[in-house]
């Protein structure tokens, strides 16, 4: 803030408003500019009306469950561009940067006396946003705007982050045991499902093989089967054309050519034949050829 009452001429600079006193009482609003006064008579109060930062000291807080933690903060705030604001600045309160402070702290250790020790570790954001809303309304009959808190610090005893410290490390010792179970477990599943798709591959190869097999014998069968129907039809093809052979030359000598065939199978089989004069008889006689007396 800038005073000024013994200059007749001066400058209020672009980021500043003020207002201007005639004897001491309120006389009119200004913005910035070349300005003229009478010296002595008039008096021009100038705010800056730039956004302050402030730094809440660092100092102790007890939680909800009775802990006592250390905490800081910071504070943006800057009074209000119009000229009700400006007077408000001048006029409802002595120093507002100094209330801002005071009215900050008592209501950090409000904030934190809600909450508990894990509350306020974890949430930093919402105790910021919370205390710049509660500050803001607070301080609007001071013409002043509270656009920002941030929770600086947290730091609760010794031997609280010693515990804490102690409890993070069991539960990092647990969650890695958890993981390494669930790792064993898993690839236990997956040796289990490699074993059943081995099995499974296992049997449809056997499957496979056996119907192969099967259909090797039975297209063997098959070949053996036609083999046989094509020898027959042979053999049958042979008898129709000797037959045919013997009705077209010998006529009716078919009785005299299968008299020749038995003797030819006797033949064979070195059976002795009794040819007679008449004709082709054979005979087969077991022993010696008798003689004739």
């Amino acid at each position: 803030m800038r005073i000024i009452y013994a200059l007749p001429i001066f400058i209020i600079r672009q980021h500043e408003l003020g207002i201007f006193e005639f004897f001491g009482k309120y006389s009119y609003f200004s913005k910035p500019g070349l300005k003229i006064m009478i010296p002595f008579i008039h008096t021009c109060r100038i705010r800056d009306i730039r956004e302050h930062t402030m730094d809440i000291p660092p100092q102790s807080v007890i939680t909800k469950d009775n802990v006592e933690i250390r905490v800081d903060g910071i504070i943006w705030a800057k009074p209000k561009a119009d000229e009700k604001s400006i007077k408000e600045t001048f006029y409802s309160i002595d120093d507002w940067k100094y209330a801002v402070m005071e009215l900050a702290m008592s209501n950090l250790r409000q904030e934190f006396g809600n909450i508990t020790l894990d509350e306020s570790l974890i949430s930093r954001e919402k105790i910021s946003h919370d205390l710049q809303k509660s500050l803001d309304l607070l301080t609007n009959d001071w013409g002043v705007k509270v656009s920002k808190v941030e929770m600086r610090l947290i730091d609760p005893p010794n031997d609280i982050k010693a515990a804490m410290h102690k409890q993070k490390t069991a539960e990092q010792e647990r969650r890695s045991m958890r993981l390494l179970a669930t790792g064993q477990f898993e690839a236990a599943q997956q040796e289990k499902l490699a074993a059943i798709e081995v099995a499974k591959g296992e049997k449809e190869s056997q499957i496979l093989r056996a119907q192969a097999k099967k259909e090797e014998q039975i297209l063997h069968a098959e070949g053996e089967k036609e083999a046989k129907v094509r020898i027959a039809e042979g053999e049958a093809e042979k008898i129709r054309m000797v037959s045919e052979a013997a009705i077209t030359y010998f006529h009716n000598g078919a009785k005299d050519l299968k008299e020749l065939e038995v003797t030819e199978n006797a033949l064979k089989h070195n059976s002795k034949v009794v040819l007679t004069e008449k004709g082709i008889s054979p005979q087969v006689i077991i022993g010696e050829i008798p003689t004739t007396k």
